[in-house]
């Protein structure tokens, strides 16, 4: 028995061993290419490590006439702000309501929440558009916004750590005069940062990483996102990999910064929400 439980463990770490490299490796490769010189790209064998290291790449992609990469960078972390903080405050209003408070169809107007995430996204996009094209909101970044404002899952998910928190905080701050907003404020909130900081993450890597809905209402160059402006590249510059490379890799930094200041949050998040029903 204990043979078999060593050939186990071996077995184990050896396959999230092959997945880690599986991982990292796509990771290593686009770090190499960004610091290769064009002509050393495509050398055969491969070199992993460039023999003349170069940053001709991370030079070069601010400079580029058809893409404004710094406007692109400012336009992602405005973009990404507002769809992490502004969402956020919504869908943890409406999971104080639907966790804390009683009122008239609030079962079924629940589930009709948790119907939604059923549904894949592509199918609410053509609807979206109509109605953004309707009200004239096209090529803005309300456009981005508004179909962000209600988050079934995240409403889901903050309201099922609400749902964990005794009701007895809330009597007692009711018995001392405190109103509903107060007790949203300053109460419900605090109690509830790790699932908030989990969220927001979520939504912060979302909104960062989202390409095909600012492509569809987004048409003026100036408002791309960095994503936006990563594609734009790819069509016009697939023979420049290690320019993609870069601008890949600077993508990526604000995630994992993000992450870093998150993470402590975010392990507390992912274990305490969602646990009850």
């Amino acid at each position: 028995m204990k043979a078999d439980r060593v050939v186990r463990r071996i077995l184990f770490y050896v396959l999230i061993s092959i997945i880690a490299m599986a991982a990292i490796i796509p990771f290593l490769w686009m770090l190499s290419t960004s610091f290769k010189a064009r002509e050393a790209i495509h050398t055969i064998p491969i070199r992993w490590i460039p023999k003349e290291p170069s940053v001709e790449a991370y030079t070069q992609i601010f400079k580029l006439s058809n893409v404004n990469f710094v406007r692109s960078i400012f336009n992602s972390f405005y973009v990404s702000i507002m769809l992490t903080i502004i969402p956020l405050l919504t869908s943890a209003m409406a999971a104080f309501a639907f966790a804390k408070l009683e009122f008239k169809g609030k079962h079924a107007l629940f589930s009709v929440f948790l119907f939604t995430m059923m549904l894949p996204g592509t199918i609410t996009m053509i609807p979206n558009f109509i109605t953004l094209k309707t009200l004239g909101l096209l090529n803005s970044y309300s456009a981005l916004l508004l179909p962000a404002l209600c988050n079934a899952f995240a409403i889901f998910f903050i309201r099922q750590n609400m749902m964990r928190i005794s009701n007895i905080y809330i009597e007692a701050a009711v018995i001392d005069g405190a109103s509903l907003y107060r007790i949203f404020w300053t109460l419900m909130l605090p109690l509830t940062k790790p699932v908030l900081f989990t969220m927001g993450l979520f939504n912060f890597m979302g909104a960062w990483n989202s390409f095909l809905w600012p492509l569809i209402v987004l048409s003026n160059r100036n408002k791309w996102t960095l994503q936006l402006g990563l594609g734009n590249m790819g069509t016009q510059f697939g023979n420049y990999q290690h320019y993609l490379m870069a601008g890949s890799l600077i993508s990526i930094v604000p995630i994992v910064i993000v992450y870093i200041i998150a993470q402590k949050y975010v392990e507390e998040g992912l274990a305490t929400g969602g646990l009850k029903g």
